[in-house]
């Protein structure tokens, strides 16, 4: 019964979608909050009814209504209860339909947010944010319906792929659908600010929180992909700069271009130009990365199979897109000049400008390596791979200068760095990280990047050390505080500023979690019960596996061979370990189970890769021969330790509440008749110096700060 209502719901919603976006386009032009009010209880209604439609998939993938080609061919009656759930966005049909249901959530939460405040922009947004939700409805009812019958009812489907059979593939694409999605917002917003003519810096003022929600979500869903690929393929790496890791990749690098260069917007009134234009290419991108998965047209072990209607449909959607961004900026162009223009190449505004050429060098390149192979199939008729060497080779020297850029961007002074303020800033931390490079050569470290990403990860992170203990100390000595009060008082003084610093922190921690895969050990055995196998870490430890012996389980979907190791390191044990080979029955598809062993500093990382085609068949240790890769990975942990400080450092910016920066409307931030680098009558002074120098802590009529 709930498919079939399901069914309809989504049928109804596409002429509901349409309505009201004719109805906000007509009100916003026309005046008449009649018509308005329509549109956005068109919003309401929509969401309503995808949430029914989705309820209705997930209903008959929970009741195995195999007479549903999508049911049939991505579930099975054995299949586990999570992930038949999961079976909503598993496939292409559900995934478009998952698509249109996060961005009914949140343009339904957008207009009800705004239900009483930037009336002059809600028509638009509302236009727009329908017009955006009625081409993925389409595409799911007449292209890809998850709702098409079999014209026979099979008694079992095919089953789920096993690779998706894992915990982080459960969470993974519903937490980078909803970073995809919750973009859709900021573009809106810009959207009605070039229909409306309102190009103050009000739009980016009532979207910030869902520029960081949406930044927050697509760094979480990479990061949960990371793990996956980790655990499950089997392969001892994370990232492999497959096209649709790279896809996902793409919305993120512009998203956090955005995120820096709005800033001087906010606090210099420049940069309007190229704010506006990134909002609108970081949307286009979301949609790129969801049409590059779905067409099917580069070969992925993330793609759907390949559809050539699909493949279109996107390709004139972002066209179409493209070409109305454009077009508006064009015509609002005069309105769009920067209210000054930059004064010196070291100041705080060229940092900033700096690392946005370079994030989007880094976009392009990602972009090129993605597509370089379907250009070059579509001209010649001839397959090219690129791979890894390529994308390592352009990325790495990119990721080091943002690296450095980190440290260098937050305290550099605005408008124009004077010879005190470098030497005050950089002389100290430029130092540190200088001699950390030196005593890791006099240690052996002679990997080039390593080095270098180690020794300016440590300068971005004592200058964002001395960054909180200089606020927090004269925070203390202002207040009376002790120093814990203290510091939690600056935190949430300006929020958005300390969080910042507290996800450079985060990236600065991954960063040397990538520099540890220089230094990856690895060893391949074949061995019977009672053998051993050693192998030495990078950091001097020595592990010694022992073979215990192979055990065969049924699981509920699958068949089991379990191999147990005893493990010591440097001569201590440390109990047991087990990697499995299991083969599964729906659909017919053998897979391993790595064994995972993590320290806070390295992962013994133990892969089953194949086993005697005569096990089982006696009880001769011969008949339990396999062969094991058995890794050690320095470094690994801080990946997922650095996803975890961004993720607080993301929480903390983005949280409501305490005191706002305040800022009128279009003001440029400045202070009229006062130099950038001076203290006025208000400021509280934290983290200047005695000079008045203001190096470290901007006063409060500023929203500047570091910026995830």
């Amino acid at each position: 019964m709930l498919p079939a209502i399901g069914e309809f719901a989504l049928w109804i919603s596409l002429p509901i979608t349409l309505w009201g976006a004719v109805m906000a386009f007509l009100g916003g032009r026309w005046g008449r909050g009649d018509l308005v009010l329509s549109a956005e209880r068109s919003v309401y209604a929509v969401f309503a009814l995808l949430a029914v439609a989705s309820a209705g998939i997930i209903a008959a993938f929970l009741t195995d209504r195999f007479d549903f080609w999508y049911v049939s061919n991505y579930s099975s009656r054995n299949l586990e209860t999570y992930f038949k759930v999961s079976g909503l966005w598993a496939g292409q049909r559900g995934s478009l339909l998952f698509w249109a249901l996060n961005l009914g959530f949140f343009s339904a939460l957008a207009v009800w947010l705004n239900r009483k405040k930037n009336r002059d922009l809600m028509p638009w947004v509302s236009g727009v944010l329908l017009l955006v939700i009625a081409f993925f409805i389409g595409i799911t009812l007449f292209i890809t319906p998850p709702f098409e019958r079999l014209p026979f009812t099979p008694q079992d489907g095919r089953g789920l792929n096993p690779q998706l059979q894992n915990y982080w593939m459960t969470i993974h694409p519903p937490t980078l659908y909803l970073g995809f999605t919750a973009f859709t917002i900021p573009f809106a917003f810009a959207i009605a600010s070039l229909l409306s003519g309102r190009l103050d810096a009000r739009w980016i003022e009532v979207t910030r929180k869902w520029i960081l929600t949406s930044w927050f979500f697509l760094t979480l869903g990479i990061v949960f992909g990371m793990r996956w690929a980790y655990e499950e393929l089997g392969w001892g790496g994370y990232w492999f700069w497959d096209p649709v890791e790279n896809a996902s990749l793409l919305p993120w690098i512009v998203a956090t271009a955005f995120l820096h260069s709005v800033m001087i917007q906010e606090s210099r009134g420049m940069l309007k130009i190229w704010n506006m234009a990134l909002v609108c290419l970081t949307f286009i991108m979301t949609i790129f990365a969801t049409f590059l998965t779905r067409s099917g047209l580069i070969e992925s072990v993330h793609s759907f199979a390949l559809s050539l209607e699909i493949a279109y449909a996107f390709l004139g959607f972002m066209g179409v897109t493209f070409a109305i961004s454009a077009i508006l900026i064009l015509w609002r162009l005069p309105q769009l000049r920067s209210d000054r223009q930059f004064e010196s190449f070291l100041s705080r505004e060229s940092a900033f400008l700096l690392n946005n050429l370079v994030l989007l060098g880094a976009g392009f390149a990602v972009l090129w390596g993605t597509m370089f192979p379907l250009i070059t199939e579509g001209i010649t008729g001839s397959k090219v791979s690129v791979g890894p060497p390529f994308f390592n080779q352009v990325n790495i020297p990119i990721g080091l200068m943002l690296l450095a850029l980190m440290g260098i961007g937050p305290v550099i002074a605005w408008r124009r760095a004077s010879a005190r303020n470098l030497k005050k800033n950089f002389l100290i931390p430029t130092a540190v990280g200088i001699g950390t490079g030196v005593v890791l050569w006099v240690m052996g470290v002679r990997h080039l990047y390593a080095l270098l990403t180690f020794a300016i990860g440590v300068f971005v992170l004592w200058i964002i050390a001395v960054e909180f203990w200089k606020g927090t100390r004269a925070r203390a000595r202002i207040e009376g505080e002790n120093l814990a009060i203290a510091f939690t008082h600056l935190v949430k003084r300006n929020r958005r500023r300390w969080g910042g610093y507290i996800v450079h922190v985060g990236v600065v921690v991954m960063f040397m979690g990538f520099a540890g895969a220089a230094f990856d050990r690895e060893v391949r055995q074949s061995m019977v019960p009672g053998e051993s196998v050693s192998i030495t870490s990078a950091f001097g430890h020595t592990y010694t596996l022992t073979y215990e012996g192979l055990s065969t389980a049924r699981a509920q979907n699958m068949w089991q061979w379990i191999a147990l190791m005893r493990v010591e390191r440097d001569g201590q044990p440390l109990g047991t370990m087990t990697t499995e080979r299991r083969f599964y029955e729906a659909p017919p598809q053998p897979m391993t189970e790595v064994g995972i062993r993590s320290t806070a500093f390295e992962d013994l990382y133990v892969i089953l890769s194949t086993l005697d085609e005569q096990v089982g068949m006696g009880n001769d240790p011969q008949f339990q021969r396999a062969t094991f890769q058995v890794m050690v990975n320095p470094l690994v942990p801080w990946i997922w330790y650095g996803g975890l400080i961004i993720a607080i450092g993301t929480l903390i910016a983005m949280w409501p509440g305490g005191p706002v920066p305040q800022q009128r409307a279009g003001s440029t931030g400045a202070t009229p008749g006062r130099r950038d680098d001076e203290k006025g009558p208000g400021d509280p002074g934290i983290g200047a110096g005695a000079d008045g120098d203001r190096s470290s802590a901007e006063p409060a009529r500023t929203p500047v700060g570091a910026a995830p």
